[in-house]
């Protein structure tokens, strides 16, 4: 097979997994009321259930920093994908409290695996394909996320229970997920003067902490948005329930479509640019959505939201990966990859209740300019995201390389 069949596929089937991920995840997170009611899970009990999917998903992304350096990455994620589906459908299959509770266990120790898997994949792949192409598989991540929201709600529009709803997802999604798996492509050995080593060395973490910082404050935003748009719409703006419900899709429609296109801005502008401009958009949106006179001009923020926050993770997890490479070795990106992803969890864990609290305490409104000054943040670090030619997130652009995407050769 020629090189540019292997990445050809290989870019195609990890496409497709972040797409299959972004289906999954949406049917979990958007059936919650459905799942509360099915297994009788109290409101004081319900927080404590979800907090432990992104804590074990934690503890699984560090597992997974140390199990890739003895089993490749593609290995790991081929096998934790179908955990993951056949988790959701035992969230869907049970009747007792145990029951959902050894599932979401599931779903969060396979996720963790998963999440990391994937992204030290899309590093990897980047770096051989030589230009940015992770806003593309973030893409797919989001396009997944629209069409499983849509199937959940169709679920619920015809009163299906989760089981019923969750097993054609599972049916068509599984084996397509595992044929896919055999074209996944590993990072490849180092080149001259590299070395092969695992693993971050000395300061590795403090040279890290402003991306984990970064990936962090850019969850707490998102989290903000899947959280509390609806209520915010409703509640401080006066919406109808129903208009309530169409912030958080064009949120989604907004991502997909900035990261279907940001892999140009990266190429052409360099990846610091890119996230400098989206963070000034998102912090925008935010400032939109506090002093909003209606929901109209509230959905408008949302919106802002959407093209600001798409173009942070997959760039920062682009700069973890080229960080480490040039700082420790080839061998060091999946490590910083795997750490940079606990800090995914750790926004979405901080981000709901910090909204939430500041909410109750004081405003809503107030609490919208909470998320707006730690996306901030990301400007005081924006260096880390790369040098000018950093167009795709590693330390330079290969002025030659196959474009897996139509097939061809790029000059």
């Amino acid at each position: 097979m020629t090189d540019d069949v292997r990445l050809r596929r290989g870019r195609l089937s990890l496409g497709f997994s972040f797409f299959v991920q972004g289906v999954t995840f949406a049917l979990l997170v958007t059936r919650i009321p459905a799942i509360q009611n099915q297994y009788g899970i109290s409101d004081g009990l319900l927080p404590a259930f979800l907090a432990a999917v992104p804590i074990l998903a934690g503890a699984a992304s560090v597992a997974t920093e140390h199990l890739v350096k003895r089993v490749a990455p593609s290995l790991v994620l081929r096998w934790a994908q179908p955990l993951v589906l056949l988790a959701l459908l035992g969230v869907g299959a049970g009747g007792q409290l145990w029951h959902v509770a050894l599932a979401l266990g599931a779903f969060g120790l396979s996720v963790g695996a998963l999440d990391a898997s994937m992204n030290m994949l899309g590093v990897s792949l980047q770096r051989t394909y030589g230009r940015s192409i992770m806003l593309g598989f973030h893409a797919s991540y989001s396009l997944g996320g629209i069409v499983g929201a849509s199937a959940a709600w169709a679920g619920a529009h015809w009163h299906l229970g989760l089981f019923t709803s969750y097993l054609p997802a599972v049916v068509l999604l599984l084996p397509a997920a595992l044929a896919g798996s055999r074209f996944y492509v590993d990072q490849r050995g180092p080149g001259p003067g590299e070395e092969a080593g695992k693993g971050l060395g000395p300061g590795g973490f403090g040279l890290l902490l402003p991306l984990c910082l970064v990936m962090a404050c850019a969850y707490i935003g998102d989290s903000t948005v899947s959280n509390w748009s609806a209520k915010y719409l409703q509640a401080v703006l006066g919406s109808s329930e129903q208009l309530a419900t169409v912030p958080y899709n064009v949120y989604m429609v907004t991502t997909l479509l900035g990261r279907a296109v940001g892999d140009l801005g990266v190429r052409r502008f360099g990846p610091v640019a890119v996230v400098r401009a989206g963070t000034v958009v998102a912090a925008g949106g935010f400032a939109v959505v506090a002093a909003a006179p209606g929901a109209w001009a509230g959905m408008l923020g949302f919106t802002l939201l959407g093209i600001g926050l798409c173009v942070i993770v997959p760039q920062t997890f682009a700069a973890a990966g080229r960080l480490a490479v040039e700082k420790f070795g080839p061998g060091a990106s999946d490590t910083a990859v795997a750490r940079l992803n606990v800090f995914n969890y750790v926004g979405f864990l901080v981000g709901s209740p910090l909204v939430g609290g500041i909410g109750d305490a004081w405003s809503y409104r107030g609490a919208m300019l909470v998320p707006m000054v730690l996306v901030l943040v990301t400007l005081f670090y924006a260096r880390s995201f790369g040098v000018g030619g950093a167009r795709y997130g590693v330390g330079h652009e290969r002025p030659r390389v196959v474009d897996v995407g139509r097939g061809g050769n790029e000059v």
